[in-house]
Parts: C-alpha cells; structure tokens; sequence
C-alpha cells in the first residue's frame, strides 16, 4: 500500500508542477467522485464512491476532434475501502456547441493504474475502460462502464456477486477557474 501511496502523490507533484508552468495551456478541473450504480445485483455494494481527484485537459489545436487527459483520484471503493488511481486518457468530441457555455459531448478510453485493498495485496493494477464526458465550460459529469468482464479480468478475483453484470461510476467535474481566483 505504501508504494501506491508514494506513486500517487508523485503523480499529483507533477500535475500540480504542470499547473504552475507559465507556459501551461491546459485546464484543470477538481474531480469529486459521486455515484456508481451496479447492474443487476443481488449483493449490497457500496454505491456511494465519494472522494476527490484532479483531471488535466491537455491543450490541444483548435481543429483537432481529440483531447489528452491525465488524471489522478481517491474514492471509496464498493466494498467501502479506500482505492486510488492515475492515469490517462484519449477522447473524442462527439458534439460541441459555443452555447450553454460551450456544451459538449466526448467519449474515449482511460487507461490508469489502481490500488484497492482487495486486489493484489493492495499492490498497482492497470485498466482501461470507456469513458463518457459531457458538461461545459464551467462543469460536466464524467461516466465510466465497467463490464464485469473487466472486473474479472483487471483485479484477477472472481465475483463475489455472479448475478452483477456491470458497474456504472460518476464522477462530478468543476473546472479549477470556477474555484480559484
């Protein structure tokens, strides 16, 4: 657990050192972990996954259909313990409109690296998984599907709960302009 720790906080030192570069064009956004919702389950998970992270949109050209994210997070995990994870991903702007405060629709993978307490001793995993974005300018709700086939494959355990078909997680997006002055 204390490598996952020590890999997490190195990973926030560099996007916080990204942030305070002057030549930074990006946008950082405060992630506050909400919801998930676990399909057709018989077992009592966990479904209230709160805790904070921070998302990095990289500047991208002005012509350009695809954006770069890094991310970094703590939550509580559907079996109540604390998980952390970090990472990357690669989306696509699905629709976009200088209305509603720029309004748009992005969909995508995230690859990450994730600690939980009941996989591999606690020890890094890696994942990647679908990603669904859309919000505005100024806020958005990430949404991410993991099929229970991820769940097997990506943590190596067998299902506590053979009727869970998949896990669907929320996450809330505040660009950091709405918190900082």
């Amino acid at each position: 657990m204390e490598i996952s720790k020590r890999s997490l906080s190195a990973f926030f030192a560099v996007l916080l050192t990204l942030y305070l570069a002057p030549v930074n064009a990006g946008e950082f956004s405060a992630i506050l972990n909400g919801k998930s919702h676990h399909f057709d389950s018989t077992y009592d998970w966990n479904e209230n996954n709160f805790g904070v992270g921070l998302e990095y949109e990289f500047d991208s050209r002005p012509d350009s259909a695809w954006k770069k994210i890094a991310m970094a997070s703590g939550f509580r995990d559907s079996n109540d313990s604390m998980a952390y994870l970090a990472g990357g991903g690669l989306h696509r702007r699905l629709f976009e409109t200088e209305r509603m405060a720029g309004f748009h629709v992005y969909a995508g993978l995230n690859a990450f690296l994730m600690t939980r307490d009941d996989v591999n001793q606690g020890k890094p995993f890696a994942g990647v998984l679908p990603s669904l974005s859309f919000g505005n300018d100024h806020v958005g709700i990430n949404l991410t599907y993991l099929p229970k086939k991820a769940v097997e494959q990506s943590t190596g355990s067998r299902m506590v709960d053979p009727t869970l078909s998949g896990i669907l997680f929320m996450q809330l997006k505040l660009n950091m302009d709405l918190l900082l002055p």
